[in-house]
């Protein structure tokens, strides 16, 4: 080829182009192979009825009858068939002349003309070797023509030559030998160029170990000088592009291997590195039976055929033990090489080729490894494809990739002076040392030596995008003018000048192509189509303790599937992102699971630590020291008694080497909090990932199931922990979860105050039980009814609910669960919200009792009418009282109001809040307004401050449904209701659980609790129907005076037993309701009386106690 023809075919320019649309014609046979080995499209089913068409493939005449369903559906498969049948049409046209080089000269000196060149080589191949593969490939081929011709009236122009492609490539090797056997001098040329350096990127671990390879600190003195080569590409060029080359090289010029010795050590030197080689993604070439296969077709290459075999036996036997040995050279030297760039970023100017190296190397070696995996299946040593400290090697190739990212601008400013105080000057003296320097390369290298001089630092301050793209490829562009057979330069013969260009070519991408060479040296989107291989590799990090600080690694590798995709299947996108996003997610999802169990873990020893400090547990100890002083010999234990460790003991150690189950919970977090916490965010297809975020999300999920959990409730027994020992337990979670904030990452702040939010309400954010459904229900459902029931009573004195005891029934001790103490824990707990929602249950229970009430009330309308108005009267009361229905009420039961909190609580999160809200609460009086009045109660009782009326049972009674009443017959119907409470009281006197106890402050049978209850009831009922409480409190006084006063000329002793103790209910009325006062009650009902009576039930009390201690 002459120089002109050189110039004229612009050879630079059609390599660069068709390299490019190879690589996005062979991903669409990629992908129109991978459509129809998965599920065949819809319109593949008409395949049955035309088979003999397209067997057939050109036969024009066909019958019409086994064409109907064609017929029909004609516009359908030309729209769906239109983009494969256009990339066999893509196919078809790249087979231009690829072969006008072939006058060319190829060496390392025209890197890239002899890259670009091999590169289209092994394109072209692979495109044929993948358009053989796809099996139905005649199918949509002669579908598509069949559909056009019925839809247009005449077949595709291009179908013909499109036929004659696919049938002639039935057989691809046999075809492709003999179009590239006139070029076996180019191809072979080009190929032997990669011997020196093929040679030396196959070196074992040991010998990379003796040459100190990638090592920055085997040479002090020579630290900051920058790492130069002659062929500087050619440095970081994978082992696995080169492997391609040489294989499909040598298989379609195989001529040259029975005539040239080097031809014939290059390719038996490859043939010993593989057992595969990669076409495309997952689809491989195997290499010695595809090779074995062709050559024993051939004569004349049996002893080539025989090298084969014995080639494949030294790669079974050897390969795997030799990459597994490179792969333990790499952990260590690259580990040495990230640590020191980390301390001394600055190194990275002179030293970023060593970077590139380093991620060239692991590249290599983990795609080699992850094509054995999946495709080596049955072998007698299977440790070999496996390595379970993969992790680490990705992890080192995740952090090389960040400090360079980092540090660009320290790259850039290195190189930048490098090109324009080195490289131009070098370049300029090169150009007037040349002895012969046409026009045209004497333009393009001058056009050099000006760009280069131009630079200055200020560019990179200013953040200046650098554009070298233009000088790169005019440098491409002397190279295919300088190797051309008759030009009046040539390059092999200025090997200086390939030298300088090749090094400023290195220099100018670190200005602006760093990424670029980053995804060249370290794209690892291979795992996208290996992802059975990459989970499995995960599986195996987890399953190794000390690998897991390196598994964030998987995620970030996730971030290398977009480098898979091109601009000429953009169908496939969608997939390659659901694939990456999926991996990740599940990938994170596990990490985020694995460190949440074991803050958890801990989380559980931590507590039970916490527990033996519990002031239940010291019982035993304060006993003993007891016993010791009171007792001159100490008491043997009795078997079966375990003794107990004191709180601490696990602290003591005799030997350190002794590890604890604490110890190895506190390793493996350490390992796993480094994993989540080794980056804050990074992107995958566009999407932002923090895994933080995961780790909140799994923490908050699992500390809420645990806190349920903690609580310990038993649906079958009605068991559930203390309210006090469930907030120790709590507090102790919360407290080491409070001090992995630096470690993990997470917003740990954030997490508790969502799970402890969470359980305030009645279910959490997954729709399970908080503790606050379960107090709630057991304190409502269990501890009232048994109040209910008389089983446990409420003891005003202790300020708690207290179990009486019962002879053949299981000891319940209800004070453990209601007394102050537990009540605070079950406030600080549930917090504000979970104790409205525990009051709004309550008050359920309330109204629910009121109705039944007023049905009472309504039953007896005109009883207690004619009571009201003659309650004065004895003579007519003693007719009309035993017309009353249902005087034996329930009204204790509501007095579970009783139970009331103080402020407790509240005082001691919130002190400088009570003082405001006691002084609010100071300025209502009876003329404010009703609705100021009750918002300013409502916010007074949720902080625990005592209110004349309860705000809660004002809505709650609002809220039920009338039936068709009037305000003014349920005001009458309230009116009533205290009328029948009061003239039922006598009633209470029956009772022989009705009697005052002193030590109690209370009744057994809980009827101090009707004085709450008549209290609170009514100053409800008569808000609401914006009536003055104190009259009808008034009026309920007068009325249970009178009948407590007539029930003194009762004669029947069983209707008087207990009337003293019946008696003091009224001063009791009184006490609760800040509306009466002691005034109003020695109107209607004597003190005198009062004072006897307490004089009575005191002189009782203690007759009873005299007469139990002497028996």
């Amino acid at each position: 080829m002459s120089l002109t023809s050189a110039y004229q075919h612009k050879l630079a320019e059609k390599l660069t182009i068709l390299n490019n649309r190879g690589q996005g014609v062979l991903i669409r046979m990629y992908n129109i192979k991978k459509v129809s080995r998965k599920g065949n499209p819809p319109y593949l089913l008409y395949f049955t009825l035309i088979k003999s068409f397209y067997l057939a493939f050109f036969v024009l005449c066909f019958s019409q009858q086994h064409l109907g369903p064609v017929h029909r559906e004609k516009s359908e498969i030309v729209r769906f068939l239109t983009s494969y049948y256009q990339s066999f049409v893509d196919v078809m046209e790249f087979r231009v002349s690829l072969f006008n080089s072939v006058n060319h000269y190829f060496d390392n000196l025209n890197f890239d003309f002899t890259r670009s060149y091999l590169d289209l080589i092994v394109t072209y191949t692979s495109v044929i070797l993948l358009l053989s593969r796809i099996e139905d490939r005649r199918v949509l081929i002669g579908m598509y023509n069949c559909a056009h011709e019925m839809l247009h009236g005449h077949g595709d122009p291009s179908f013909a030559r499109l036929g004659q492609m696919v049938l002639e490539y039935d057989h691809p090797l046999k075809k492709l030998t003999e179009e590239f056997g006139p070029h076996t001098k180019a191809v072979s040329g080009a190929l032997l160029s990669l011997h020196f350096l093929f040679v030396r990127r196959n070196q074992g671990a040991e010998q990379w170990r003796n040459a100190q390879l990638l090592s920055l600190l085997s040479t002090p003195p020579a630290m900051i000088n920058p790492a130069n080569s002659e062929t500087m590409a050619c440095e970081y060029l994978s082992v696995e592009v080169m492997e391609r080359w040489i294989i499909i090289g040598f298989l379609l010029c195989h001529g040259c291997l029975n005539s040239n010795s080097h031809c014939q050590k290059l390719w038996k030197l490859s043939l010993q590195g593989s057992l595969y080689v990669t076409l495309i993604r997952e689809d491989v070439l195997q290499v010695h039976k595809v090779t074995e296969d062709l050559f024993s077709s051939l004569k004349g290459y049996g002893k080539r055929v025989a090298d084969i075999k014995e080639s494949k036996e030294y790669v079974i036997a050897n390969s795997g033990q030799f990459h597994s040995q490179r792969r333990q050279f790499l952990r260590v030297a690259v580990k040495e090489l990230e640590t020191v760039l980390t301390d001394e970023p600055g190194l990275l100017g002179p030293k970023a080729l060593f970077a590139f190296m380093a991620l060239s190397f692991i590249r290599d070696e983990v795609t080699w490894l992850v094509r054995h995996t999946e495709n080596v299946t049955k072998t007698k040593t299977p440790e070999d494809y496996a390595d379970s400290n993969i992790a680490e090697l990705l992890f080192l190739l995740e952090e090389i990739r960040a400090l360079v990212r980092r540090h660009i601008k320290v790259i850039q400013q290195y190189h930048l002076q490098y090109l324009a105080r080195f490289d131009a000057l070098v370049l300029s003296d090169v150009i007037q040392n040349l002895s012969v320097c046409p026009e045209e390369e004497s333009v393009i290298m001058s056009s050099f030596v000006s760009t280069l001089s131009s630079l200055n630092l200020k560019q990179v301050d200013s953040g200046e995008k650098f554009e070298f793209s233009g000088l790169r490829l005019d440098w491409f562009r002397l190279q295919a003018y300088t190797s051309v057979a008759k030009a009046p330069l040539h390059l092999h013969e200025n090997p200086d000048l390939a030298k300088v260009m090749n090094l400023i070519v290195f220099h100018s991408q670190m200005l602006d192509s760093v990424e670029k060479v980053l995804v060249e040296t370290s794209d690892l989107s291979t795992f996208c189509f290996h992802l059975r291989t990459f989970e499995k590799m995960f599986a195996m990090t987890l399953e190794e303790p000390t690998m897991l600080r390196y598994a964030i690694a998987f995620p970030l590798i996730c971030t290398h599937f977009v480098h898979c995709t091109h601009e000429m299947c953009p169908e496939e996108y969608p997939h390659l992102k659901n694939h990456g996003l999926h991996h990740c997610n599940s990938f994170l999802e596990e990490l985020a699971k694995q460190t949440s169990n074991c803050i958890l873990e801990i989380c559980a020893e931590q507590r039970n630590l916490s527990e033996q400090l519990l002031p239940k547990h010291c019982a035993t100890t304060i006993s003993k020291a007891k016993n010791k002083k009171t007792m001159k010999q100490r008491q043997a234990p009795r078997k079966g008694e375990p003794e107990r460790d004191k709180p601490g003991a696990e602290s003591h150690r005799k030997n350190r080497s002794l590890v604890t189950n604490m110890d190895k919970l506190h390793q493996h977090l350490m390992e796993l909090a480094l994993t989540m916490n080794h980056v804050h965010t990074f992107s995958v297809f566009e999407h932002t990932i923090f895994p933080s975020e995961y780790l909140s999300s799994h923490l908050e999920a699992r500390l809420n199931r645990a806190i349920v959990c903690l609580a310990g409730y038993n649906t079958t027994t009605q068991e559930i922990l203390r309210p006090s020992e469930l907030l120790a337990g709590v507090k102790a979670y919360i407290g080491f979860i409070q001090s992995l904030a630096q470690f993990l990452g997470a917003d740990v702040s954030r997490v508790i105050r969502n799970a402890l939010l969470q359980q305030t309400q009645p279910l959490d954010s997954f729709g399970e039980q908080t503790i606050t459904t379960l107090y709630t229900n057991w304190y409502l459902e269990s501890l009232l009814r048994q109040a209910s029931s008389g089983t446990i009573v409420l003891s005003p004195a202790m300020q708690a609910f207290i179990s009486l005891p019962r002879e053949g029934e299981q000891n319940f001790s209800a004070e453990e669960f209601s007394d102050i103490s537990e009540m605070r824990a079950l406030a600080e707990l549930l917090g504000p919200y979970g104790m409205k929602f525990l009051s709004e249950n309550l008050m359920w229970h309330v109204t629910s009792q009121i109705v039944e009430l007023k049905k009472l009330v309504v039953e007896n309308m005109d009883t207690l009418v004619q009571i009201r108005s003659n309650f004065s009267k004895p003579d007519l009361m003693a007719s009309l009282l035993p017309q009353l229905t249902g005087k034996h009420l329930v009204l204790w039961s509501a007095g579970t109001m009783g139970a009331a909190l103080d402020q407790g609580v509240f005082s001691s999160h919130c002190p400088f809040l009570m003082g405001p809200i006691e002084c609010l609460k100071e300025f209502v009086t009876p003329d404010t307004d009703i609705k100021v009045t009750l918002s300013v109660f409502e916010l007074a009782s949720a902080a625990g401050v005592d209110c004349d009326i309860d705000p809660a049972l004002v809505a709650a009674i609002a809220n039920l449904k009338a039936d068709n009443s009037s305000p003014e017959e349920e005001y009458k119907v309230a009116c009533l209701l205290l009328i029948f409470l009061a003239v039922s009281l006598p009633l209470l006197a029956t009772d022989p659980s009705s009697f005052y106890s002193i030590e109690k402050d209370g009744y057994n049978n809980n009827i101090h609790c009707l004085t709450k209850a008549i209290i609170q009831v009514s100053a409800a009922l008569f808000t609401l129907y914006n009536k003055n409480i104190e009259t009808h409190l008034k009026e309920f006084l007068v009325v249970a005076s009178v009948s407590l006063l007539q029930l003194g000329q009762e004669t029947d002793k069983l209707k008087t037993r207990n009337r003293e103790s019946i008696s003091l209910l009224m001063r009791l009325v009184v006490e609760e309701s800040s509306f009466l006062t002691l005034d109003m009650l020695e109107s209607c009902f004597p003190y005198v009386l009062l004072r006897n009576a307490y004089r009575e039930v005191s002189r009782a009390f203690h007759l009873s106690r005299v007469t139990a201690n002497t028996y």
